[in-house]
């Protein structure tokens, strides 16, 4: 989104609110933000040769239909980028919250494995770290259920009893 707003000499980080607004402006009063970004007529210079066989210069206005296109290709651009942001911050959120808290760890395991005893997923995740309940969540995603849970109760589980004796 910087690199368009570079781009747009620093037209596109305002662009969807710029668009919001107008659109809630009246009629009378709308100023079209869109127009000093895309440009739909443009002065042009036509070189022609006239009667005489000199070059003559022909000014005209000129209809530029692609900019119409673009305006409303950068106004989803603008939006999607948005959405985005919006989404990648609440994913980092999630991912900050399983690293501080174990508690999370515990219910993000309880529910996807449900046959596995709560008490087994507290003393695991409790003794345990981050990395090691990746694992193991990844682990029990990828593989059969009820294998899972016969590796994570039986041969982890016990694992994790021995280490604390």
């Amino acid at each position: 989104m910087f690199l368009m707003d570079r781009f747009f000499d620093g037209a596109f980080l305002t662009f969807g609110l710029e668009v919001i607004a107008f659109a809630e402006q009246d009629q009378e009063d709308r100023l079209d933000p869109l127009i000093y970004v895309f440009p739909r007529m443009t002065k042009c210079t036509f070189h022609k040769f006239g009667t005489s066989g000199e070059v003559e210069k022909h000014d005209a206005l000129c209809l530029l239909p692609l900019n119409i296109v673009n305006e409303k290709v950068y106004i989803f651009l603008w939006f999607w980028f948005i959405l985005l942001a919006v989404l990648s911050v609440l994913v980092i959120l999630y991912r900050v919250i399983i690293v501080i808290s174990p508690k999370m760890r515990a219910y993000l395991l309880y529910i996807r494995f449900r046959l596995i005893r709560r008490e087994v997923i507290n003393t695991i995740v409790k003794k345990s770290y981050v990395g090691d309940w990746f694992l193991f969540y990844m682990l029990g995603k990828q593989c059969n259920t009820y294998l899972f849970v016969y590796l994570f109760t039986h041969h982890v589980y016990s694992q994790v009893k021995t280490s604390i004796r």
